[in-house]
């Protein structure tokens, strides 16, 4: 039976070469995005209505949509820039959207037999590896984004024995959401990326489920 995997926020930078990847890796892959399906996962009622409409199961769900800061803003170098109308954005595409897209996952996997679910956080949702402050929005909502998987990871495994929930760090990315801020930092394509995720995915055991996991399989803190 051919393998099939749900992509959410497929016309991202990551999200696109994941479709690509997991094509070719021999997946049947159905990708959503605003662009593509007019999901909003900012919205509940967006999100029950395009996920409710899908007929499961599928051995991958990839969630991998988020944004570094709201429309013309950037992320926070200081307590003192924290701002409503810059912080919600954030958190609803972050951290809301997961949460949205979460409670489906019982129904859109296999109750039986192996199955992965994946969401796509940052290095910079660490609370333990935090050292040096700032960006306070995207930071806090990648956090939250990492104990709803956790969480989901607990519930799933009390009747979807053989699935696996983890976070992914997927490195600094070349895509237009790092653009302006990779400057410092080595950065990969998309495409690889995508490689050394799926890769990682394929590589995962039951036990390892509710984890939170880099690019190259390494364990981050929480």
């Amino acid at each position: 039976m051919e393998k099939r995997a749900l992509i959410i926020g497929s016309s991202g930078g990551i999200g696109s070469a994941m479709s690509q990847e997991a094509e070719r890796r021999g997946y049947a892959v159905t990708g959503l995005s605003r662009r593509e399906s007019g999901l909003d996962v900012t919205s509940q009622a967006s999100v029950d209505a395009v996920l409710g409409a899908l007929d499961g199961p599928f051995d991958l769900i990839f969630v991998a949509s988020g944004i570094l800061a709201a429309e013309g803003a950037a992320p926070e170098k200081a307590l003192s820039q924290i701002r409503q109308e810059n912080f919600e954005p954030v958190f609803a595409v972050n951290a809301l959207g997961p949460a949205y897209i979460l409670r489906h996952a019982p129904r859109l996997l296999p109750k039986k037999g192996r199955s992965v679910l994946a969401v796509l956080t940052a290095r910079v949702g660490s609370i333990g590896d935090n050292r040096i402050g700032g960006w306070h929005a995207y930071r806090a909502s990648k956090a939250a984004a990492n104990q709803l998987l956790r969480g989901a990871a607990v519930e799933l495994g009390r009747s979807h024995k053989e699935a696996i929930a983890v976070a992914l760090h997927p490195g600094t990315v070349a895509t237009d959401f790092t653009a302006d801020y990779a400057a410092r930092h080595k950065t990969i394509s998309p495409k690889e990326a995508a490689g050394h995720l799926c890769d990682v995915m394929e590589n995962l055991t039951p036990d390892q489920t509710g984890r939170f996991f880099d690019y190259a399989h390494e364990p981050v803190e929480w």
